[in-house]
């Protein structure tokens, strides 16, 4: 895991050296972002096991509106949005709703290590998927190469070699799902920058999911979980809220309109170096071989889509 780690940082410093000054600082916040993602899963993973997916969402997300609020208050953006940004916030809204309900339910009934390998694999690849349909943008050679590598890597992390049916085992099938409505979502979240600040998007994108959240949340078991949820529950809840969410995926949404949807969904294929080291120091899931040589595949990916033509 230490090699995964050092190349990892490796692979940050090589493209890094590939960019002016704007750009490497979008790169180093969208490594830490990536970072945080991977460490969110065995977090979310024990929030997921006090209550009910829709419940558990919903506190998430006031708690991510309460530490947002500081942080958009320090970028000093404005607070409104184009009126032409309101349809394209409630569909991003509702998006968010729903990718954060599939992944707190396949987290309580999946392997928090698989989940992240899924979701982190499949993403770029139908973001890219996304970007051909929608724009008929065809992946670069560079691009193409890494992207078979990212399928390479979900394959050797997952060992589909083994038992395919491992894919669609153990509440897998909701990630799978939760990474196609994250690539739809990325896609609206890359033209915020036209209605005002992606910060300001950002926040009333929060807003709206807490909205459309709340009709679902059944009140017996929301009182039943606010009485029982003890230190541990709210460390993880804040933990993902604030760092995970706030500022990691606040941080994607605005790399997405820098970047574009399938530049920044690439960065995606080194969630599964945190999202693997986290689960087996804090959840015991087992670290093997096959992990290790995934993370590695997954790295290389991440240079490859991203690399500079010489």
């Amino acid at each position: 895991m230490v090699i995964l780690i050092h190349l990892t940082i490796q692979t940050g410093f090589l493209l890094m050296n590939q960019q002016n000054k704007n750009e490497k600082l979008l790169f180093i916040g969208i490594l830490f972002s990536m970072f945080m993602w991977g460490l969110s899963w065995p977090s979310g993973k024990v929030a997921a096991g006090y209550g009910a997916p829709m419940t558990v969402v919903l506190i998430r997300y006031v708690v991510v509106l309460i530490s947002f609020i500081p942080i958009f208050m320090f970028m000093k953006a404005p607070l409104l949005i184009n009126k032409k940004g309101v349809l394209p916030l409630l569909i991003a809204g509702l998006l968010l709703s729903l990718y954060t309900y599939l992944f707190f339910f396949g987290l309580k009934n999946g392997l928090a290590g698989a989940g992240g390998v899924l979701v982190t694999t499949m993403n770029p690849i139908m973001a890219y998927g996304l970007g051909l349909i929608i724009n008929r943008k065809k992946p670069t050679r560079n691009e193409s190469i890494g992207l078979l590598l990212g399928i390479l890597a979900g394959a050797s992390l997952l060992k589909l070699w083994g038992n395919l049916d491992e894919l669609f085992a153990s509440g897998n099938l909701y990630f799978l799902l939760a990474a196609f409505v994250w690539a739809v979502m990325s896609r609206i979240t890359s033209t915020a920058s036209k209605y005002g600040s992606s910060f300001s998007f950002s926040l009333w994108m929060y807003v709206a999911t807490i909205v459309i959240v709340i009709p679902f949340v059944d009140l017996s078991d929301f009182t039943s979980l606010m009485q029982h949820a003890d230190g541990y529950f709210w460390w993880n809840i804040v933990f993902s809220a604030l760092f995970a969410t706030s500022l990691a995926t606040t941080y994607y949404f605005y790399a997405t309109t820098a970047l574009g949807p399938e530049k920044a969904s690439s960065f995606i294929f080194l969630v599964p170096v945190s999202a693997a080291l986290s689960a087996w120091l804090f959840l015991g899931e087992a670290l093997l071989p096959h992990t290790i040589i995934g993370g590695i595949l997954g790295i290389a990916a991440v240079y490859m889509i991203n690399r500079k033509k010489s």
